[in-house]
């Protein structure tokens, strides 16, 4: 299939904040992106080959991920939600990071307008047998998944990744934006922090008074204790 979208974006600018100002460890990223956790430290700390998303040094038990590196975790799980075979995501994300030419390619707008197209183009002239069957019997399905995830970003002026409204929640639009709340997840109706309804909660405080004190749906905020404590739904 023929890329016909272009769509230039500028390199990061050496020390933006959405590089460098950890938010998250690899357990909160797996939290609220819904993936699993030893798939988050496969992509972060690989044993063979390049981290496929961006960390900084361990330190201790202190974030880690900065924004960048948590809106490429994003992507790789609608890839992951998509079909795509986990042992097959490493070739296809290299793929697209040369074809997109950009270090962090996978937090750039380019991979919304263009992704999916790279995918089935590397999956047509590659030898890789099972990437291609998925993408030869659920192309459309294969980028409407893609496409729908993606819709969760919000991308920049400068086309790169900007805010993230996060999948794990049924109830509650929860948003990352690295300039609100120190980069902290933020419930859209209300204004309030995730951490600070949880901590309410985990105080002994009920969902209709968290909801009262905080103006936020009390479904919602039942949604938020859910993931953050990973009670059934």
């Amino acid at each position: 299939m023929t890329v016909t979208t272009v769509v230039t974006t500028a390199p990061l600018p050496t020390g933006d904040r959405r590089m460098t100002a950890p938010l998250f460890t690899l357990h909160e990223c797996a939290r609220y992106l819904d993936t699993p956790v030893s798939t988050l430290h496969a992509w972060a700390r690989p044993k063979d080959g390049a981290p496929l998303i961006t960390v900084l040094p361990s330190a201790g038990r202190q974030a880690t991920v900065p924004f960048v590196g948590f809106a490429e975790a994003f992507v790789l799980g609608a890839l992951r939600h998509a079909g795509v075979p986990m042992q097959r995501i490493r070739p296809a994300v290299r793929k697209l990071n040369d074809e997109i030419g950009l270090d962090h390619a996978l937090a750039s707008r380019r991979v919304y307008t263009d992704g999916a197209e790279l995918i089935f183009d590397y999956a047509s002239s590659s030898d890789d047998e099972e990437l291609l069957t998925v993408v030869r019997t659920g192309q459309e399905h294969l980028a409407d998944v893609i496409r729908g995830y993606l819709k969760r970003i919000t991308y920049g002026d400068d086309g790169w990744a900007a805010r993230l409204r996060l999948p794990a929640y049924t109830q509650a639009e929860v948003t990352v934006d690295p300039t609100e709340a120190f980069g902290l997840p933020v419930i859209v109706h209300g204004g309030a922090r995730v951490e600070d309804l949880v901590d309410r909660f985990k105080a002994g405080d009920g969902f209709a008074e968290i909801a009262a004190d905080f103006d936020v749906p009390s479904a919602e905020v039942e949604d938020v204790i859910r993931v953050a404590l990973r009670l059934p739904a």
